[in-house]
């Protein structure tokens, strides 16, 4: 088994934040679950609404990298390890499909995504650094959120937008099983002060991402 040194785990993340920040950069590992499906007109309102939904979506899932690639650097045992840098790669995938749908809808991605890239970097480092418990349950409450915020998008988005839906669904089943196996893998309860700091931290993003 390769050790790899200080160097090559630096030259490794420098190459996770650019294919996460640049665009066209990222390729998903499944198809995108719009592919089959016909592609709706939507008047001017729809189509201004969906784009905001899918960049915030996209700057969620810029963070969600950030967050994975920061807890899998300093996590302590290797299962744990293991198990980030798993989510990580389906994370990948729901960044591509954001990234399709926005090109589709003739938008671009969050100019902030570097900013949420770099705090959600920090914040799961430092959640990993206090211990894979900790770590676990950083990802429970996480990705309790982003099932939320998904939730509440599938309800905004106009019905008939197959595409969108198919994508949103897609990810809220596989944020929902990655709250499920870090639960089962041990993850602890958060404090109900982290808990209001994270919700606090994310309406920000949401509201800006939306618009810029």
């Amino acid at each position: 088994m390769r050790h790899y040194t200080l160097a090559d785990k630096l030259i490794n993340h420098a190459d996770q934040v650019l294919r996460t920040l640049t665009p066209n950069a990222t390729a998903a590992l499944r198809p995108n679950p719009a592919n089959p499906l016909p592609s709706l007109t939507l008047t001017s309102e729809q189509q201004t609404e969906v784009a905001g939904l899918m960049r915030v979506n996209h700057s969620g899932e810029v963070c969600a990298q950030a967050l994975y690639h920061g807890q899998a650097l300093t996590a302590k045992l290797p299962t744990v390890r293991e198990e980030m840098q798993h989510a990580a790669l389906e994370e990948q995938d729901h960044l591509a499909w954001c990234e399709d749908r926005l090109q589709e809808l003739n938008s671009q991605p969050s100019l902030l995504n570097p900013l949420w890239y770099g705090l959600s970097f920090g914040i799961g480092a430092a959640a990993g650094i206090a211990g894979d418990k900790w770590s676990l349950g950083f990802v429970v409450e996480t990705e309790k959120q982003v099932c939320a915020h998904l939730e509440e998008h599938l309800q905004r988005i106009p019905i008939n937008d197959e595409r969108t839906h198919a994508i949103l669904t897609q990810m809220h089943q596989d944020e929902d099983q990655h709250r499920q196996q870090a639960q089962d893998a041990g993850g602890a309860e958060l404090p109900p002060p982290i808990k209001h700091l994270m919700g606090f931290i994310s309406k920000v993003m949401t509201k800006t991402s939306f618009y810029v």
